[in-house]
């Protein structure tokens, strides 16, 4: 199955190439072998059962070699039919289906998507072909970054660990569409393979509480919610001269994350205002500067151009925004085992992950799936307005890619920064109009003006973003342990 597929209709495409594989097991094995021993052949093989069947039928030459090398091939086990390893990869595939109906694509990016074909390549890319694409680590422990690949060649490699202070830099294709995040509490084995113990972290095989992807280092499946994404299509739009991109906290959060624009030496690319482009969800008590209307978070922007600020939550609200109930680690009860109600005074955990209502549930109405698949029928949850007012500039369910959603000219690279300083950014709100003058016509004087005026950052400070949201999406859970993906190559 191609990765771009997967990721429109992950749980309809394993279904589907298991089905495939089961078929292919029994028309092209099973069958064929009982069918032999009613016409007597010596042996199984699919030329001599249609030479018998069908008189007029004779395999050519370089058929009845490939049989021979077939049967011959000790590595093929899957020609004996009672140790046909067909079923086994369908069965895996259908493991996976939890894991990889996670990856969600921004829907903005498929209504707008370049039309030419951008097959999915593991990478990297050639030195003339690519884009920087950098991860950093600001957090004061270890994350374990992953990337993946829906379009275009990637940066060879699906997942590393980064110390605190460490960063990256790798490349990907200009027409590279796929995503950035982050893995917590992370322990492997000396090869990266599985899990450092059996049973992984949570007795499934998981090697890292959040984000994990089959319990590998290298990442060739999405993560395990919850998880906060960076997305990127850097070839969209009908001509693939546009650059999408997102913070997304459909799949639910894990870690601060800011996306950082890198223009290279382009003068036109030069010319974009860094407060227009580079945004920032912090949504993790602790981690996040006091209220602001503005500022300069660290090498995100300059002081010509300071990043418009969310502005009215302090650390206190921003440690208990996530819905109780979404938590994934609850606090621990007090000593009679009863919540007290309101839960607003229990200390909850400064690492404190956020499952989205459709991570929780799987319920149509919390997915936007089934009969509330349209904006008209899916309405904002509490998660998704939860989220909204603590990353204005996040994308938060199915139908909030039209306001969160950042399109610029293609071209410069990317900086993906785990824990950085500073707030949420609020840039759509406080230039919506700039932002959508820059994606179709470029950099002009009247935009870089406009970036530059503190009245309309310090005005676009005091809107909220959980105003403008209205539902949210889908998620999955890990089903399978890191021998599936082996398996899984199969499809």
């Amino acid at each position: 199955a191609r990765v771009r597929v997967i990721a429109r209709e992950p749980g309809v495409n394993l279904v589907l190439a298991a089905f495939k594989l089961l078929f292919l097991d029994i028309v092209l094995l099973r069958l064929p072998t009982a069918l032999a021993g009613t016409v007597g052949l010596p042996s199984f093989d699919t030329y001599s059962f249609l030479s018998t069947s069908i008189p007029s039928f004779t395999p050519s030459p370089l058929q009845l070699h490939k049989v021979s090398m077939f049967k011959t091939n000790p590595l093929n086990a899957m020609y004996n039919p009672s140790l046909s390893r067909l079923p086994l990869a369908a069965i895996a595939l259908l493991c996976l289906i939890q894991t990889v109906s996670a990856y969600h694509a921004n829907p903005f990016f498929e209504r707008n998507a370049n039309p030419l074909p951008r097959p999915a390549r593991w990478g990297p890319p050639l030195k003339r072909d690519s884009i920087p694409l950098v991860v950093s680590n600001d957090c004061a422990e270890s994350v374990w970054p992953a990337i993946g690949t829906q379009a275009g060649t990637g940066a060879g490699i699906g997942g590393f660990e980064l110390t605190p202070g460490q960063s990256k830099s790798l490349t990907v294709s200009a027409d590279w569409q796929g995503r950035v995040w982050g893995r917590t509490n992370c322990s492997f084995n000396l090869a990266g393979n599985g899990a450092s113990n059996l049973n992984g972290n949570d007795g499934s095989g998981a090697a890292c509480d959040t984000g994990d992807c089959g319990g590998v280092l290298n990442c060739a499946l999405t993560g395990r919610t919850p998880l906060t994404l960076a997305e990127f299509d850097l070839a969209g739009g009908v001509d693939g001269i546009q650059t999408f991109y997102d913070i997304s906290l459909v799949d639910g959060y894990n870690l601060p994350l800011q996306v950082i624009y890198i223009p290279g030496n382009n003068p036109k690319l030069q010319d974009i205002p860094p407060n227009l482009t580079n945004a920032a969800c912090i949504a993790t008590a602790g981690l996040v500067a006091a209220p602001a209307d503005s500022g300069t978070s660290g090498n995100a922007t300059t002081t010509a151009n300071p990043l418009p600020y969310e502005s009215k939550l302090d650390s206190k609200s921003i440690g208990s925004w996530c819905p109780w109930d979404l938590q994934v680690t609850q606090p621990t009860k007090p000593g009679d085992g009863v919540y007290p109600y309101p839960d607003d005074n229990i200390q909850r955990p400064i690492f404190d992950p956020c499952l989205s209502a459709c991570a929780k549930t799987n319920a149509p109405k919390d997915c936007c799936t089934g009969p509330y698949d349209s904006s008209d029928k899916c309405k904002p949850g509490l998660y998704s307005k939860s989220a909204k007012a603590v990353c204005p500039d996040a994308y938060s369910f199915a139908f909030d890619d039209q306001t969160s959603t950042f399109v610029i000219p293609s071209g410069g690279g990317w900086e993906v920064k785990f824990c950085p300083a500073g707030r949420s950014t609020n840039i759509i709100n406080t230039f919506k109009a700039q932002l959508g003058a820059l994606g179709q016509g470029g950099i002009t004087k009247a935009i870089q003006d406009a970036c530059a005026n503190m009245t309309i950052i310090e005005e676009g400070a005091k809107k909220s973003g959980a105003e403008r949201v209205r539902g949210e999406p889908a998620m999955g859970s890990l089903g399978a342990l890191v021998v599936v993906v082996a398996w899984a190559v199969l499809c």
